[in-house]
């Protein structure tokens, strides 16, 4: 397996480097999903092409990591599918739904795979779950009310693409997910307990967010039932990684006492 890039998802997929020598994973690009800055997308969509062609020239199968977020679902009202409709509502949806119209036109073989929120090791400050652990540890958070978040242990998304590929998934988007979307309120309810703190919270109102539907996931990959995916698996999914990563103590300011 070929890794392009060098960032979290690129890290936690290096177990694999051995495996599926036909396959290249593009774990490169933009990694907020709020971001709005089209140089970033630009460099995504250039190493994008670079891959692509490589693809072309080798004959081997690409994957892409896009997002199942509703960046890219927007508001359904009902579990988002892979062949249903999306309607992106954000910078980074409209840039990932580009990128996967691109692959579909280019030729190779492709596996396109909608990730929702992967927790681990390595996480850079701004994903979704450091950067709230941060922002409770200093005492005040930003929830959004109606947001919801499905979390996956970045261990059991590498163990399912390492499924998918040993199985001969065929061509096309699979969401991988937990498909067990929290409310943001209950994930920072959690930390606080675990952190043993209260932090004041700034909500913020945004529309409301469905689940992922994961049955073509399930069909694919059977053993995903094993897992542990359920109603409380983000708590496990935090505590794993507050127990596997030391977080930094914040500066202290030499003029208390």
């Amino acid at each position: 397996m070929q890794i392009v890039g060098r960032g979290f998802l690129a890290q936690s997929l290096r177990p694999l480097v051995a495996r599926h020598p036909d396959t290249v994973v593009f774990a490169a690009g933009v990694s907020s999903g709020t971001s709005q800055a089209d140089a970033g997308f630009a460099r995504e969509a250039d190493l994008l092409y670079d891959a692509l062609a490589g693809c072309r020239r080798s004959g081997r199968r690409l994957v892409y990591f896009s997002t199942s977020s509703a960046g890219l679902y927007g508001v359904q009202r009902r579990p988002c599918r892979e062949d249903g409709p999306v309607r992106p509502s954000s910078p980074y949806g409209r840039h990932k739904l580009a990128m996967e119209e691109v692959i579909r036109g280019s030729g190779p073989e492709h596996v396109i795979l909608r990730l929702a929120y992967p927790v681990g090791r390595a996480q850079r400050p701004h994903q979704f779950l450091p950067s709230l652990v941060r922002q409770v540890r200093l005492g005040r958070v930003r929830v959004h009310r109606g947001a919801r978040r499905d979390l996956i242990d970045v261990r059991h998304a590498v163990a399912l693409i390492d499924a998918l590929l040993g199985v001969g998934a065929p061509g096309g988007v699979v969401n991988l997910a937990s498909g067990w979307s929290v409310p943001v309120e209950d994930i920072v309810g959690h930390i606080e307990d675990r952190l043993g703190v209260r932090a004041e919270r700034h909500v913020v109102e945004v529309p409301p967010e469905d689940p992922v539907c994961t049955e073509r996931l399930r069909r694919l990959v059977p053993a995903a039932a094993g897992l542990g995916f359920g109603p409380h698996y983000y708590r496990r999914v935090i505590d794993t990684c507050l127990a596997r990563t030391r977080l930094p103590e914040e500066p202290r300011d030499d003029r208390t006492p």
